[in-house]
């Protein structure tokens, strides 16, 4: 394993009524949304839930992919399946991971997260899967990048937060 404990990075967009995704996909279209979330994760281990696994419509190129489930006959091609969040952080020996989601993985790292890379979406869409807004008294928001509602795109923002000591 990598010397010391790595940057544990969670990225999420998050809708203003704490919803994050409905039937396994995103209830909006951001322009760039993407591109930004392809810019921050490649090169970096990304760590998964199954669902969120399966979401894909196949493995993103230039990124592993960790997927820690509790079934344990589950494998797909491309997925580096794993049971506990330290064997996690073990099968990705790096420097920085990217924990990418769902709710529940967000939920188990968020206690050892260093950062968070939020976009907030100034919706409130129906859904099924839904986390809570990062804690003022463990986090302090280090960074703001808003954007006015433009058409059928909603109004938000891409936060960066960092771990208070």
């Amino acid at each position: 394993m990598s010397a010391g404990k790595p940057e544990i990075v969670l990225l999420f967009a998050r809708a203003a009524n704490g919803v994050i995704g409905s039937d396994g996909d995103i209830p909006w279209h951001i322009p760039g949304e993407q591109r930004r979330f392809k810019e921050m994760t490649m090169g970096t281990p990304m760590v998964m839930g199954r669902k969120t696994f399966d979401s894909f419509p196949k493995p993103l190129p230039g990124r592993r992919h960790i997927v820690l489930t509790r079934d344990r006959a589950w494998q797909k091609d491309g997925a580096e399946v794993v049971h506990g969040i330290e064997a996690a952080i073990e099968t990705a020996d790096a420097l920085s991971i990217s924990v990418i989601g769902g709710g529940d993985i967000y939920r188990l790292f968020e206690p050892i997260a260093d950062r968070i890379e939020l976009t907030h979406v100034d919706l409130a869409p129906e859904g099924d899967a839904r986390i809570d807004a990062p804690d003022p008294v463990r986090w302090r928001e280090a960074k703001r990048e808003d954007f006015p509602a433009n058409g059928d795109v909603p109004a938000y923002s891409y936060v960066t937060y960092l771990r208070r000591d």
